[in-house]
């Protein structure tokens, strides 16, 4: 699920990151012990030989943690798709110091100045990672599909991988519209396009949310974003139909680790139908949600202040457990529209290794393995715990940003809208998105109306208070 993410040049904010990485206890360093862990041979397990199969990563340039590399093929009239995890499991013994460790960090936290990894850097960056040319453990899909994109048959077994090619978004794009990209390359937009329409067709929604860059020019800073390449969203649509291929065999078995995400209520709908409306989109009442999401340019200011507002559909998203074959009572990702597991990132979030094990496990006819299993009882709470930290740092680390942007400006009037009112507060409070630069903050005044068009004038920003303090603060002008 897509997340807000923040990119920062030139911006001298390192105190304040700091500054709040120590106020929320992020971890720092890892244990001496769990660096000897990490940097050891892992134990002997039975694998495939899949090394030659010419497997490729799209990534960012810079990342080194590569979790997934994939070949696409036709297969008749439709299509093969392998999909290689990375096989965290491998290294990682259940009870180890470097296993605690794992459970304690969740998942990789991302700042704008640096990253807080999961694993350590020799393993997460190195030994488990599939970097080119380098022979890998894997969890390794292999999912066939229909002429339409549809799954007609699933299946993962441990092999040994190697990457032929570390790519990344704009290359490939640029590669793809060129028509110098070979045949696997191509049919990643072909297969991603036949996954979105048929994404479309089931009702699920993939937000593109657009990458907030603050750039400092002459002293003072800029807002832009940078919209996502259709090659993100076919990416995307890779990951997602093996997360959904994960989450049936797991169902099919009777026992598994879900990400499950209730269908959003009336109200919170409606209060984007007026979000809608205050930015001037045109949301007519027989076009579903779903549709309108897909037809906004994340490049345009106004649809990416809406599109961030949709992020908030997604905040009931959870974990849920089950086994011994008993459903659960939800089993669908409203926003996905399907079953659907964490199965792909096994490098960046804890649960990952978990659901790897049980497809590993249900696929070879084996049982599932005890350790997997003595985790459920705790591991829903921990995603949750390690989810919410993440969000709490991502939110203070765009409201240093945000308020970084405004900081000279204090007095200056920008036009907004009010997307968020808290009841039975006097004087009124509530929350204002701006419509350019797309900047959130606090506002209080009489008779505030939710999705109402306003002028608002900066009262506060201050990039250096502590998280969950607003730093930008308006009144109405």
């Amino acid at each position: 699920m897509p997340r807000r993410h923040i990119r920062v040049t030139g911006v001298p904010l390192a105190d304040a990151f700091t500054a709040l990485r120590t106020e929320l206890g992020v971890p720092s360093d890892f244990p001496p012990e769990v660096l000897a862990e990490a940097a050891g041979t892992p134990p002997p397990k039975a694998y495939d030989d899949a090394t030659d199969l010419p497997l490729f990563t799209i990534d960012p340039p810079t990342s080194m943690d590569l979790d997934q590399a994939m070949h696409l093929s036709r297969r008749g009239t439709g299509y093969r798709v392998r999909y290689a995890i990375a096989d965290v499991a491998a290294f990682v013994v259940p009870g180890s110091a470097l296993d605690a460790e794992t459970h304690r960090r969740v998942m990789t936290l991302y700042f704008p100045d640096s990253r807080v990894p999961l694993h350590p850097p020799v393993l997460g960056e190195g030994a488990a990672s599939l970097l080119p040319d380098q022979v890998r453990p894997a969890a390794l899909w292999t999912i066939d599909l229909d002429a339409d994109g549809r799954t007609v048959a699933a299946d993962v077994r441990r092999a040994l991988v190697r990457s032929r090619a570390k790519l990344d978004y704009e290359g490939v794009q640029r590669a793809i519209n060129s028509g110098t990209a070979e045949e696997p390359l191509l049919l990643l937009r072909e297969i991603g396009e036949a996954r979105e329409r048929l994404e479309a067709e089931r009702g699920g929604i993939s937000l593109r949310v657009p990458e907030q860059e603050i750039v400092e020019r002459d002293g003072t800073y800029e807002l832009t974003y940078r919209a996502g390449v259709p090659a993100d969203g076919w990416n995307a649509q890779i990951s997602l139909l093996t997360g959904m291929a994960a989450a049936d065999l797991m169902l099919a078995y009777g026992t598994g680790v879900l990400r499950t995400l209730p269908a959003a209520p009336d109200g919170a709908v409606g209060r984007l139908r007026r979000t809608a409306h205050a930015l001037h989109i045109d949301w007519p009442h027989h076009v579903s949600y779903a549709a309108l999401v897909r037809s906004l340019d994340p490049r345009e200011p106004r649809h990416a202040a809406f599109l961030q507002e949709c992020t908030t559909l997604l905040r009931g998203a959870g974990y849920t457990v089950f086994r011994d074959g008993v459903l659960p009572a939800i089993t669908t990702h409203a926003a996905v529209a399907a079953p659907y597991t964490h199965c792909t990132a096994p490098l960046r979030r804890l649960v990952d290794r978990y659901t790897s094990e049980i497809c590993l496990a249900v696929s070879e006819g084996k049982a599932v393995p005890e350790w997997v299993l003595a985790a459920f009882e705790a591991l829903p709470r921990e995603m949750s715990e390690g989810g919410r930290l993440a969000a709490k740092a991502e939110r203070a680390c765009v409201d240093i940003v945000e308020a970084a942007l405004l900081k000279d400006r204090v007095g200056e009037v920008f036009e907004g809208c009010v997307v968020e009112v808290e009841e039975h507060r006097q004087p009124d409070v509530g929350t204002v998105q701006l419509e350019s630069p797309a900047v959130i903050g606090r506002i209080d005044g009489e008779g505030l109306v939710l999705g109402e068009r306003l002028r608002v004038r900066v009262v506060r920003s201050d990039p250096g208070t502590s998280a969950g303090v607003a730093k930008v603060r308006f009144a109405p002008a």
